[in-house]
C-alpha cells in the first residue's frame, strides 16, 4: 500500500540533526538569558557572552545544514521510482534512471542551499521521479524531516515565464546547480546535471537547455532554453540579476567542504 511505505532512514544522521537543532536553539535565546540571570552581574561580560553565543549559534547551524545536505547526498532513495521511471519512459536504462535519481538529488540541495525558499523544477524526468516519491506520502514525509526540518510541496516543471515568482524559482535553481558543479552561472559553458538530463535522456515532451543563448540565436524556430537567460532581464520577470535573491544570501550559499560528487560533471556538457 501507497501509504504504509516507509523509507529506511539511517538513525545517526536522524539524530545527529535533532541533537544540533535542540543544541541551536538552547543557546539562544536559552542559554543567554540563564547565564544573564545566574552568573553575569556586569553589563560588560553579558555582551561578550551574548556574542559568544551568537558565534556558536551560527557554527551549530552550518553544521546542522552541513549534516542535511550530507544525508541528502548519501541517503538512501526509494529503488520503486527507477521501475516507474522505467515504465513511464521504457527507453530508460538502469545508468539512466541512475542519472535522474542524482538529478533529484541535486534538486533537494538547490532547495538546501537557497536556505529553503523555493525552487521551481526545470526537468521533466527529474519531476517524474519526485512525483512518484511524493505519492508514498509516509516515507516521503519522514524523509524530508530530515532532510529539511519540514515537508517540501510539488511544484511542477517550467520553464522561464512572464510570472515573477517562478521565474525567481527557476533563477535559484539554476544558479545553485550550478554551484555545485563549480559552473559560472552568468558564463556557463555547460550545464549542471539537473538542467541537462530531459535533452540527454531524449524526455518526450522534456525541455532543452543549451548553456549560451548564442548557440541557438542561430537557429530558427528553435524550441531551446539557454542558461545564460537566468541571469538576463530579457528572459522574463523576477529577479535575473541576483538570480532570485541568490547572489544576496550568503548565509545559504556556504560550502560544506565540496561540490556534489554526484553531479555531471564534464559528462553532461549541453546536456549532450
Amino acid at each position: 500500500m501507497i501509504a504504509n511505505y516507509t523509507l529506511p532512514i539511517s538513525i545517526s544522521f536522524k539524530r545527529s540533526i535533532q541533537a544540533l537543532w535542540y543544541a541551536k536553539w538552547f543557546v539562544f535565546p536559552v542559554l543567554p538569558v540563564l547565564m544573564a540571570i545566574f552568573v553575569f552581574d556586569k553589563t560588560s561580560h553579558r555582551l561578550v557572552f551574548g556574542l559568544l553565543c551568537w558565534v556558536l549559534l551560527f557554527a551549530l547551524h552550518a553544521w546542522e545544514v552541513s549534516k542535511r545536505r550530507q544525508f541528502v547526498r548519501e541517503s538512501v532513495l526509494p529503488r520503486f521510482i527507477t521501475g516507474k521511471l522505467r515504465e513511464k519512459y521504457p527507453h530508460l536504462t538502469l545508468s539512466d534512471t541512475d542519472l535522474v535519481m542524482r538529478g533529484l538529488r541535486q534538486f533537494f540541495i538547490t532547495y538546501l542551499r537557497s536556505g529553503k525558499q523555493f525552487v521551481a523544477m526545470p526537468s521533466q524526468v527529474v519531476d517524474a521521479a519526485w512525483h512518484e516519491f511524493i505519492l508514498h506520502t509516509r516515507g516521503y514525509e519522514s524523509w524530508c524531516d530530515v532532510a529539511f526540518g519540514k515537508l517540501l510541496h510539488h511544484s511542477p516543471a517550467e520553464v522561464l515565464g512572464k510570472s515573477g515568482a517562478r521565474n525567481d524559482g527557476l533563477r535559484r535553481a539554476w544558479y545553485w546547480a550550478c554551484k555545485e558543479e563549480s559552473i559560472n552561472p552568468r558564463a556557463p559553458t555547460r550545464l549542471p546535471l539537473l538542467f541537462a538530463l530531459d535533452k540527454k535522456l531524449n524526455i518526450p515532451g522534456g525541455f532543452t537547455y543549451v548553456p549560451d543563448c548564442k548557440d541557438i540565436n542561430g537557429k530558427s524556430g528553435s524550441d531551446s532554453y539557454c542558461g545564460s537567460d537566468f541571469g538576463d532581464s530579457g528572459g522574463g520577470s523576477g529577479d535575473s540579476g541576483g538570480f532570485g535573491g541568490s547572489e544576496s544570501s550568503g548565509s545559504s550559499g556556504g560550502s560544506d567542504g565540496g561540490s556534489d560528487a554526484s553531479g555531471c560533471g564534464g559528462g553532461c556538457g549541453g546536456g549532450d
